[in-house]
């Protein structure tokens, strides 16, 4: 892994699919504007709204977003996370994929493992319902520009994985999420930093922020965290943004050579 620009997308997405992706090539623009060669899109980015309404169009989302990765990754030269969006699994459910995409297709595609079933004072969450769990561990191997370990959202809870995902030799993982502002106030920060800490990796995750209609909120705050647990850069909780951080090989090696935690492993 060579030292590049990396960024981190907070987008507020709704069901206007035409919208989303056109807030989304906006903040990409930005991000490149200010250097970042691989650019990660949060959870739901081109369609965010109710799981019913997510059935009905989940060919038009898979369709979309895809076109719109792959479009974009090329007019702009940029590796590009599409953080998460539907994938009709062929039994009335979908898979909800985040993929790699780069200039010549996709490079690597992985489907949420973990699925958010949750009672919360605010309100009960059944990811279940709609949604079909992957059960792949994915890396990508980006050569000068790192290997990279794929999650979404809920999986942040799963140590395993990313134990998994660096035993792979991940080096950058990434978390886009539309994480609920309950759970974020309390651990989003927390887990992101534990994650990179504990695998001595870079962190990357983009985020969703604010109101997506009248049922939900995303607490936002997208981060960049270094393999030592420091918070590079938050975009906050109150609006879409981009945040650009450098993933540097030396601090890497630095910190991999002061704390040897993945070759100390008994397990």
């Amino acid at each position: 892994m060579k030292t590049c620009s990396i960024a981190a997308i907070q987008l507020c997405a709704t069901n206007d699919i035409d919208a989303n992706l056109s807030d989304a090539r906006k903040w990409i623009e930005c991000a490149v504007e200010q250097g970042a060669k691989i650019i990660g899109l949060p959870e739901n980015f081109s369609f965010l709204g109710a799981e019913r309404e997510k059935l009905e169009r989940v060919d038009e989302i898979h369709e979309r977003s895809e076109s719109f990765l792959l479009e974009v990754a090329r007019d702009l030269g940029v590796v590009l996370l599409g953080g998460g969006y539907a994938v009709a699994d062929g039994a009335g459910k979908a898979y909800n994929r985040a993929a790699m995409v780069g200039a010549d297709g996709i490079l690597a595609q992985y489907d949420k493992m973990h699925l958010f079933d949750v009672d919360l004072p605010d309100r009960t969450y059944r990811e279940s319902v709609g949604t079909r769990a992957g059960d792949e561990v994915i890396t990508w191997d980006g050569g000068a520009l790192g290997v990279h370990g794929l999650t979404i959202c809920y999986d942040l809870r799963f140590p395993e994985l990313y134990r998994a995902l660096a035993v792979d030799g991940a080096e950058i993982l990434w978390v886009p999420a539309a994480f609920t502002v309950p759970t974020g106030k309390a651990h989003w920060e927390l887990l992101l930093r534990a994650r990179a800490i504990e695998n001595t990796c870079y962190l990357v995750a983009p985020a969703q922020v604010g109101e997506h209609g009248s049922r939900r909120e995303s607490y936002g705050h997208a981060l960049i965290v270094d393999p030592w647990g420091e918070v590079l850069e938050d975009a906050g909780g109150v609006k879409p943004g981009v945040i650009v951080a450098q993933v540097c090989a030396d601090r890497l090696a630095e910190v991999r050579g002061q704390i040897p935690s993945l070759r100390h492993r008994k397990l």
